[in-house]
């Protein structure tokens, strides 16, 4: 059980949501690990997610669901944001079918979706194990699941850009915050990396983030990844895996290994 309320209208609180230039840089990212992950590419006929059912959950002003789309794939945005939802619909309602809609009862059948994308999301909601659950339930059997998912160890806090914030007690963040003129509370719940394996235990996980590491061109990761990241040797990039702020994993509902072609540095199975 929690306090906390929802995040509504949360694309009129950060500015970043709003930002579309960055915002389709993520989607690149996104497409490529999952069209790596189920063996399919850029150049396929109409796209690399041709045929394939996908939501966005938590799509905001709907720029990540709209790359879905151009990626060939029918696609949904499901988010409580509804300004943000209003912004999607005058924009890409031609492309995207976007919907009101909460993670944890999504709108969707039992096994009706093959491609999910939960990106930098788990933290603002009130309960992510029922979003995890219900993503579960709609995702088909050769579904996947694409995680953006940030941990409380990360160093710098990504929205408020302050060190160690996530590591610390509720009462001393919220301080934290009013000392360094930030805000008055903080709100994201960020879990442990052995906590988000709990979290997503239910899905085959396979971790992506020393691929993209390794290889930014490829993954469409240069915007946050330096170019020489990419030349160092797989035990270097391992080394650095504990700082890493945000993970990228690709959850698939059955047992399954990525069906792209070798990589440098190879996705670790995470179970």
């Amino acid at each position: 059980m929690t306090d906390r309320e929802e995040q509504l209208a949360y694309s009129e609180l950060v500015d970043k949501m709003l930002d579309e230039e960055a915002r389709r840089t993520k989607a690149a990212k996104l497409i490529s690990v999952i069209s790596h992950g189920l063996g399919r590419s850029a150049s396929d006929p109409g796209g690399a997610l041709a045929g394939l059912t996908a939501v966005d959950v938590g799509c905001s002003a709907g720029f990540i669901a709209d790359e879905l789309a151009l990626a060939g794939a029918r696609t949904t945005g499901v988010d409580i944001d509804e300004p943000g939802l209003a912004k999607a619909r005058e924009r890409f309602g031609d492309r995207v079918d976007f919907r009101l809609a909460r993670g944890e009862d999504l709108p969707f059948e039992d096994g009706s979706v093959d491609v999910v994308v939960l990106n930098h999301i788990y933290e603002h909601v009130v309960d992510p194990d029922a979003v995890v659950a219900d993503i579960h339930r709609v995702l088909a059997p050769g579904g996947v699941l694409y995680l953006g998912i940030g941990h409380r160890w990360q160093v710098i806090e990504p929205h408020y850009r302050l060190p160690f914030l996530s590591w610390l007690p509720q009462g001393a963040a919220d301080r934290y915050l009013r000392l360094t003129g930030k805000g008055e509370h903080y709100y994201e719940r960020y879990a442990t990396p052995a906590g988000l394996r709990r979290m997503f235990a239910d899905f085959d996980v396979w971790d992506y983030t020393l691929p993209v590491l390794a290889d930014p061109a490829a993954f469409s990761g240069g915007d946050v990844i330096p170019e020489w990241v990419g030349r160092l040797p797989e035990r270097a990039l391992a080394a650095t895996l504990p700082l890493v702020p945000t993970y990228v994993w690709l959850a698939f509902k059955s047992p399954a290994t990525p069906a792209g072609p070798p990589l440098r540095v190879s996705p670790r199975h995470v179970g």
